[in-house]
């Protein structure tokens, strides 16, 4: 079978490129990094994501089913949220000029085409193309995800490393569930084998409040710290200063409020296996020993 799968080079995308691969797939990517390392060894043959329907649609001549990981997780000079939204449209577009018979969009938790925040707004703008695209579907709708090319969740032990005291914005009671990519990316496959279209909550075993998981990333990483709750302003505010250091975006209002909110947690079974403390007992030598650029993954 020939598949497709959008950023290959990347983070979840390469996980389920792995499992495309190993089970026999002839797999293609588009991609907007086409200069990065190839992990595929020439296995994955490259196309640009260059959101011309008529390219895209070219490139995706002969797919089966095509998995879409394509997201702006924050707005960056003219890489916005509204852009990615019309970007996905185009996608989907030139999905269905080219034949696909079915494709496996992953989202995000509690999206709503009502909501306030742009993250989650854009989400659900996107499920919507895809569902009225006319094509069979999976949309699979996972938390924050946790591997090794992780960001939130490395940066976190990269802090706890490093600094005595750690802010929580708010009291640091609400929740999330976090996804092992590669258990998303399992989901992924095996629903791209399916013909009925699929709404899926992709989450894992475990829920947290965001207090419990930053500290129980400090204990498996042997650097337990102090946590101070405060407003989430100062949060907002502290984490502007560090950014600055780090030439990064650390932390963005919307994803404040979307934690804060509960919106990353989810009411379906988990789905998703691996439980948090035994992945980070299993890579304490390597989790938050370096910094996970945003900006230099993407933009640099």
């Amino acid at each position: 079978m020939k598949t497709a799968v959008t950023g290959s080079y990347s983070y979840s995308g390469k996980y389920i490129t792995r499992r495309l691969l190993a089970q026999g797939d002839e797999v293609i990517t588009l991609t907007g990094h086409p200069d990065r390392p190839d992990p595929f060894h020439g296995q994955v043959r490259a196309f640009p994501l260059d959101f011309s329907v008529e390219n895209m649609s070219h490139s995706l001549a002969g797919v089966d089913t095509l998995y879409n990981t394509y997201w702006v997780r924050f707005d960056h000079g003219s890489n916005t949220q509204n852009r990615a939204v019309e970007n996905t449209a185009r996608l989907v577009q030139a999905a269905k000029m080219a034949g696909v018979r079915r494709i496996v969009h992953i989202s995000i938790t509690n999206p709503s085409l009502d909501s306030r925040l742009p993250y989650f707004k854009g989400k659900a703008l996107n499920e919507q193309a895809v569902q009225d695209s006319g094509l069979s579907y999976a949309i699979l709708r996972p938390t924050v995800l946790f591997g090794s090319e992780d960001i939130l969740i490395n940066n976190i032990a990269y802090l706890l490393r490093r600094v005595p005291l750690f802010a929580l914005p708010g009291d640091g009671n609400y929740r999330l569930q976090p996804i092992f990519v590669d258990d998303l990316a399992g989901l992924a496959v095996e629903s791209g084998k399916l013909n009925e279209n699929l709404l899926w909550d992709a989450v894992g075993p475990d829920v947290f409040t965001f207090a419990q998981m930053a500290n129980l990333i400090g204990k498996c990483i042997g650097h337990s710290r102090f946590f101070v709750p405060v407003p989430p302003v100062m949060a907002l505010a502290a984490s502007k200063v560090i950014s600055a250091m780090l030439g990064d975006v650390i932390l963005t209002r919307d994803e404040v409020d979307g934690l804060m909110a509960g919106l990353l947690v989810s009411n379906e079974p988990a789905r998703g296996k691996t439980h948090l403390a035994d992945w980070l007992s299993a890579n304490t030598s390597t989790v938050g020993i370096k910094y996970a650029s945003e900006l230099k993954r993407h933009y640099q």
